[in-house]
C-alpha cells in the first residue's frame, strides 16, 4: 500500500479530531451518584444545587438550599444561562426522569452535571 503525504496528513487530522471530540465529551460528562455520595458532595463545599421539579413539588420539600428551576417551565433554558458554566451543577428531580433530560440539556449548554440517582424520592428514603 502506497502512503502519500496527503493520506498521512488526513489520517493524523482524523486521529486528532477524534481525540479532541472525546476530551470535549469528558469535560461535559454527566455523573450519576447515589444519595449518600450526593449529600456528601453538596455539603462539603458550596455548589450550584438545582431542583428541577415543579414549584409545587419544591414547596413540599427540597434538599438543603437548592434553587428551583422548573425543567417543565418555559423559562428553563433562560434560567440556566444565569448559572456559572465553569462550576459543576448538582441536579435532581422527583425520581430521575426529568433530571436526566435536564442534565442532557445542560451538558449540551456546556455544564458539567452531577445528577442524584433516583431523585428526591431516593434521597428522602435514605433519610427515613
Amino acid at each position: 500500500m502506497k502512503y502519500t503525504m496527503k493520506n498521512i496528513i488526513l489520517t493524523a487530522t482524523l486521529v486528532m479530531l477524534s481525540f479532541f471530540k472525546g476530551n470535549a465529551q469528558e469535560v461535559n460528562a454527566k455523573e450519576l451518584v447515589d444519595p449518600v455520595a450526593f449529600e456528601k458532595q453538596v455539603t462539603a463545599k458550596k455548589v450550584q444545587l438545582i431542583d428541577v421539579r415543579t414549584p409545587k413539588e419544591y414547596q413540599e420539600g427540597t434538599i438543603f438550599n437548592a434553587i428551583n428551576i422548573n425543567f417543565l417551565g418555559d423559562d428553563f433554558d433562560t434560567k440556566i444561562t444565569k448559572l456559572d458554566v465553569t462550576q459543576p451543577v448538582y441536579i435532581f428531580c422527583q425520581s430521575g426522569k426529568r433530571s436526566a433530560a435536564a442534565a442532557k440539556k445542560m451538558q449540551d449548554a456546556g455544564f458539567q452535571v452531577i445528577e442524584l440517582a433516583g431523585g428526591y424520592k431516593a434521597w428522602k428514603a435514605e433519610k427515613d
